[in-house]
């Protein structure tokens, strides 16, 4: 039995040349708002023009998030901005999505299991410890992968000697540098 919240249960939403948002499952007008309150409730929609039924999904979430930051709940730092666009055109369009795409899942499981944690009342040392674990196991995973697996020598592992916070600011040097190196070529 489909619910509402199944993912095939797809809601297509009409955009006119006015730039009225017409829900088909409602048969109503929608605004941004409520879009929004789609993607929070997990509702999966798919946003077409009216007249072409081309896609405009991407599009219409982007304006979503422009919203959203002009509203003062600013989630997107502007050094994350910035480096977002300096992307574009620079032959990163295939993985920046992967990578952000993995980031954002796995920061959602960390917040999951954050929220449970602190609903259960029992916010143990273990559990942060295990968390902190997790969270770098992530990171150098995903600064293997921005680096083509090059990791500077004496930045993984306790006999480097040197405490987390220098291992991961030597790594994201490295990544910056790969980085650059990438955006030269």
């Amino acid at each position: 039995m489909k619910t509402k919240k199944d993912s095939d249960d797809l809601v297509i939403i009409k955009k006119y040349a006015n730039r009225r948002l017409y829900n088909t499952e409602s048969s109503s007008y929608v605004t941004l708002d409520f879009l929004a309150q789609m993607v929070k409730d997990k509702r999966e929609f798919k946003v077409v023009d009216a007249k072409s039924g081309q896609d405009l999904t991407r599009s219409v979430l982007t304006q979503i998030i422009v919203e959203e930051e002009s509203k003062g709940e600013t989630l997107l730092p502007l050094s994350f901005l910035r480096q977002l666009i300096a992307f574009y055109g620079g032959g990163m369009d295939t993985l920046v999505p992967r990578y952000l795409e993995h980031s954002m899942a796995a920061f959602a499981a960390q917040q999951d299991k954050w929220r449970q944690m602190m609903m259960s009342g029992n916010p143990g040392m273990a559990t942060f410890e295990e968390m902190t674990r997790n969270n770098m196991a992530m990171f150098e995973q995903a600064a293997k992968m921005w680096t083509g697996g090059f990791a500077p020598p004496g930045t993984t592992g306790p006999e480097s000697g040197t405490d987390e916070l220098s291992q991961m600011r030597t790594q994201m040097a490295a990544m910056q540098e790969q980085l650059d190196k990438l955006a030269k070529s």
